[in-house]
């Protein structure tokens, strides 16, 4: 077992744990993995909890997720349970609540706003006063484009909130013009370039700098320092300080980003896609996702892109895809090559997709011609991780770097019962990665 030191806080003795666990020895005799199978726990009920939230927003909830979520986090912090084999389990059972939790919040974005459709989205702006509307609350936006309507405020995404575009019932707002910047690293930049109002709607917000904390408001369950937050949906002090901003210069966009490739848009093309497979036409399909950091290493992902071959489909999910949303790939006979499947609230397309191809190919799971990389990993990403598990999904590439909590014992389990993969280089990777 390894014993390397940790830079944890024990919840039970209220001290700093050290190597082989708390630093009153013999009171707790919590083991590091122990701990860290606790940790592993707690980020995943953050995040089923982040679904959660964004359901009841639109007036969804499930009791039975409730109560487990209770117990799971019980059990994450307090000394109830000390079995590593016992601890992974729960993980696993945490990872079937969140498919739970992922398809209750799928079903109320589309009962709210309808299937998403393939949706090609403006990256520059338009002459006039704007709002940039940052997160994942489609609600929150919903609200917003409703109460500027017009107004001549033009309202533009960020981030997660792409997808917007591709919902029926939200591009339907004439002054939806478009998304700005990339992923939440480019925060600061972005949002200090454009003298436009700024919502933050949820996770993923930094800390403002001087040049448009005035500017800048929260909703939801986010606070930031100097900022003013809003409570509910009232969004008229937003909406009176774009007003009393400049204009912004009409500016064209250096590409265009596509949207909105839900599981119905998808599967109306399984047909084709099973004829270009028999063909040899498509050779294999990549899911390349997960979240994005400014570390160089986030590089691998558009490289890993450009070097795939021609007979390579690329589906994109969550803030991982701005590495390399901006690509054109050119398609496989009319089939686009790169297609997102939306942000890390969609990722219950990509787990129902999984069964989807399994069935169109007359295959298990196991034998889909199917890479998943996923770029680790923010709290979402845990619970879609421990999701994964739990279908018993094998084979998956890491990268480019594990949680700190993962320790030696946690990945030789994930590693010879889930054939999990750290990835180098994409081209030390490469061959693998093309056999899956």
């Amino acid at each position: 077992m390894s014993h390397e030191p940790l830079k944890m806080f024990c919840y039970q003795c209220a001290q700093t744990a050290r190597g082989t666990g708390c630093t009153i020895a013999g009171v707790c005799g919590k083991s590091p993995t122990v701990a860290r199978f606790q940790d592993f726990l707690l980020f995943g009920v953050k995040g089923v909890s982040a679904y959660l939230y964004h359901a009841r927003e639109l007036g969804c909830s499930d009791p039975e997720i409730n109560s487990f979520l209770e117990e799971a986090l019980f059990t994450a912090l307090t000394n109830v349970n000390f079995d590593e084999k016992e601890l992974f389990e729960y993980c696993l059972k945490l990872g079937e609540a969140n498919v739970k939790a992922m398809r209750l919040l799928k079903k109320a974005h589309v009962d709210a706003y309808g299937e998403p459709e393939p949706t090609p989205v403006r990256t520059g702006t338009v002459k006039g006063r704007g709002i940039i509307v940052t997160g994942h609350s489609l609600k929150a936006l919903e609200e917003l484009l409703k109460q500027t309507e017009g107004t001549g405020i033009n309202i533009y995404t960020h981030s997660e909130m792409l997808p917007a575009h591709g919902y029926p019932r939200l591009k339907r707002y004439e002054h939806l013009v478009g998304n700005l910047g990339k992923s939440w690293t480019d925060q600061r930049q972005l949002f200090a370039k454009y003298p436009m109002a700024i919502l933050a709607t949820t996770n993923c917000a930094l800390i403002p700098t001087e040049a448009y904390r005035n500017r800048m408001f929260t909703t939801g369950p986010v606070r930031l320092p100097g900022v003013k937050h809003i409570s509910g949906y009232d969004f008229a002090e937003l909406i009176k300080k774009a007003e009393e901003l400049p204009e912004v210069k009409e500016e064209e966009g250096k590409v265009t980003l596509w949207t909105g490739f839900s599981r119905s848009a998808i599967l109306r093309n399984a047909k084709r896609i099973k004829e270009l497979m028999d063909e040899g036409k498509i050779r294999r399909i990549f899911l390349v996702g997960g979240c994005d950091s400014p570390l160089k290493e986030m590089e691998y992902f558009r490289e890993l892109a450009l070097k795939l071959p021609k007979d390579a489909i690329i589906l994109t999910l969550a803030c991982g895809k701005y590495r390399i949303n901006d690509l054109d790939l050119g398609d496989v006979d009319g089939l686009p090559r790169l297609m997102d499947l939306g942000q890390c609230n969609d990722a219950i397309v990509a787990i129902d997709l999984l069964s989807d191809l399994a069935k169109l190919l007359d295959m298990g799971l196991e034998e889909l011609p199917l890479t998943i990389v996923l770029s680790w990993f923010e709290q979402k990403a845990v619970s879609i991780l421990l999701s994964l598990l739990y279908l018993g999904v094998k084979g998956m590439y890491l990268a480019p770097r594990l949680p700190a909590w993962v320790n030696d014992d946690i990945l030789k389990v994930l590693k010879e019962r889930y054939e999990i993969r750290l990835v180098s280089t994409p081209e030390k990777d490469f061959k693998g990665l093309l056999k899956g």
